[in-house]
């Protein structure tokens, strides 16, 4: 049965005037119900005649993904393991901030697909193999899921600000269902996301940076974690397959709105990537192409990998400011809970015993 939270907002409007011959000012009350007021079952929608609601029924649903498990951190972190219709599971975290006036934002960090094809060594994502993408009612479910369990119903005054595809999966591989998830983020009448709240972050697929770039539906953020061509091949080797002279040179024509930066995200690794000679590497990047900077403390999976001291990673951000680069050292969250990328589901999957061995 058709999954109404999959259509766009067009292809919406073509199925309610050629498969049940209404007005398209009734595809515009579903549209809301299903983005706006969060609804769930057909019934919910009174502004819409009897006969064309029980239609609706007979024909298709709204179909959320699943909670199985949700873990809170003592900062409200808060992480949910989800399950699709299929079985399979996907992870997505609400992530707290404080603004200048003292009041709790939210952030969300969402998943493009099960697994990722990417196999980046630290990731318990990748090392748990890829499965399919994601649909665009499976991604966006999971803002409806952010939104309802915040009780955030008041899209002028909206609770969960900021939204990030940082989660499971490379989002640029799932490209053509993440431009239409985009399109529904951005539309007004539809969950309302303005561009500059919602931030793409890949690994660097070449058509889909070029795709990215061109809607203008979202900010990028760059996930190098390596300074050079041969540290990324070792840590991340399949997005090392795109050399990073070639990433470097398509961000350098990437276009930009006014005051936007390209973001690139390094994640510290004790010994690994975290040397001073490292550090003065990366800002020769960050500086060629005018970018910012985000660091980010390895959050301790079951990999080799190891969190770097305090020590480590103020050397390596002195290193940084002397070649006149200012980082924004992310602060680690959620991390008394499973909040790194992947944990929660390969906990799951290994209590249900479905990772091969090597995995699990």
């Amino acid at each position: 049965m058709l999954n109404l939270l999959d259509f766009t907002r067009p292809q919406l409007l073509a199925w309610v005037q050629e498969e049940l011959h209404e007005p398209r000012f009734r595809a515009d009350q579903i549209w809301r119900w299903l983005w706006q007021k969060l609804a769930r079952d057909f019934s919910e929608m009174t502004n819409i005649k009897k006969s064309c609601r029980e239609e609706l029924a007979n024909r298709a649903t709204i179909l959320w993904p699943e909670i199985i498990d949700i873990q809170t951190s003592h900062d409200a972190t808060t992480k949910f393991l989800l399950r699709l219709a299929d079985g399979a599971t996907i992870e997505t975290v609400l992530l707290p901030s404080v603004d200048h006036e003292g009041r709790t934002r939210w952030s969300q960090c969402l998943s493009s697909q099960v697994g990722c094809p990417m196999a980046c060594t630290f990731c318990a994502t990748g090392q748990s193999g890829f499965e399919r993408n994601l649909t665009v009612g499976e991604m966006l479910g999971q803002v409806l899921i952010g939104r309802n369990h915040l009780h955030d119903t008041r899209p002028d005054h909206p609770i969960l600000r900021n939204l990030v595809f940082m989660g499971m999966g490379e989002p640029l591989l799932n490209l053509k269902t993440l431009l239409s998830a985009l399109e529904i983020l951005n539309d007004p009448q539809g969950l309302a996301f303005s561009p500059r709240r919602i931030t793409v972050s890949t690994c660097g697929v070449e058509d889909g940076l070029k795709a990215l770039g061109k809607s203008g539906l979202a900010y990028l953020a760059v996930s190098l974690h390596a300074p050079t061509q041969e540290l990324r091949a070792q840590i991340m080797p399949n997005a090392a397959r795109l050399e990073l002279s070639r990433l470097l040179s398509i961000l350098k024509s990437y276009p930009l709105k006014s005051r936007e930066h390209i973001t690139f995200e390094y994640l510290l690794l004790d010994g690994i990537n975290d040397r001073p000679e490292q550090a003065k590497e990366l800002a020769r990047i960050v500086h060629s192409l005018s970018g910012k900077l985000n660091l980010i403390a390895y959050n301790a999976t079951d990999s080799d990998y190891r969190t770097p001291s305090e020590e480590r990673i103020l050397a390596f951000e002195k290193a940084l400011w002397k070649q006149n680069v200012t980082a924004i050292l992310r602060a680690s969250k959620g991390s008394d809970i499973d909040a790194a990328c992947g944990q929660l589901r390969a906990k799951e999957r290994r209590k249900h015993k479905t990772l091969p061995p090597d995995i699990a």
